[in-house]
């Protein structure tokens, strides 16, 4: 994700507020010191550095830590990093096993396909849930969360894991929320 300074017009008129292009960076530089997961990396701005880290939730809480440290800033979306492996663009790909009751079965099936989720495994035991397995890539899981447990109404449980790298699977549709 990019993260620079604030360049909107409101931008400084928080007495106090931290706003400079150097500030910003000596607070990035300060994090790398601490934060092993991280990485800072320039663009071609000079206020604004791309920001590398593992998963929404890391970079989530050092925008929030600095929010509150009297940051103004702006951010990007958050996007995942691709490799070139033998001339093809490859994206990280995500294990994710999902465990909903029966009911919300074809929507959740909905949601992963539309990520390009492809289901490897569905269990289902009798009880009224329903275990799946998917092999999705890491852009596709990028605000799935939120949509996922409005989707069940609190009631699904999603975790994933690495599993390594694939050739790119082509445009995700946008995952907007959209009226129902």
């Amino acid at each position: 994700m990019t993260i620079g300074i604030n360049t909107s017009p409101l931008a400084g008129k928080v007495k106090g507020a931290k706003v400079t292009a150097r500030q910003v960076k000596d607070r990035l530089d300060k994090e790398l010191i601490g934060n092993v997961s991280l990485r800072v990396l320039p663009t071609a701005r000079p206020d604004a550095w791309e920001v590398q880290g593992r998963g929404e939730l890391a970079l989530a809480i050092l925008v929030e830590q600095m929010r509150r440290e009297g940051f103004e800033l702006t951010v990007g979306k958050p996007q995942v990093v691709t490799r070139t492996i033998d001339g093809k663009i490859h994206e990280p790909m995500e294990h994710m096993t999902i465990d909903v009751p029966e009911e919300y079965l074809g929507g959740v099936t909905q949601l992963m396909a539309a990520r390009k989720g492809r289901m490897t495994n569905m269990a289902n035991h009798g009880t009224g849930w329903v275990r799946m397995e998917f092999i999705v890539p890491a852009r596709g899981l990028i605000g799935f969360r939120t949509r996922f447990l409005t989707d069940t109404r609190g009631a699904g449980i999603a975790a994933s894991i690495s599993e390594g790298y694939e050739p790119w699977a082509g445009d995700i549709e946008s995952t907007a929320p959209t009226d129902r």
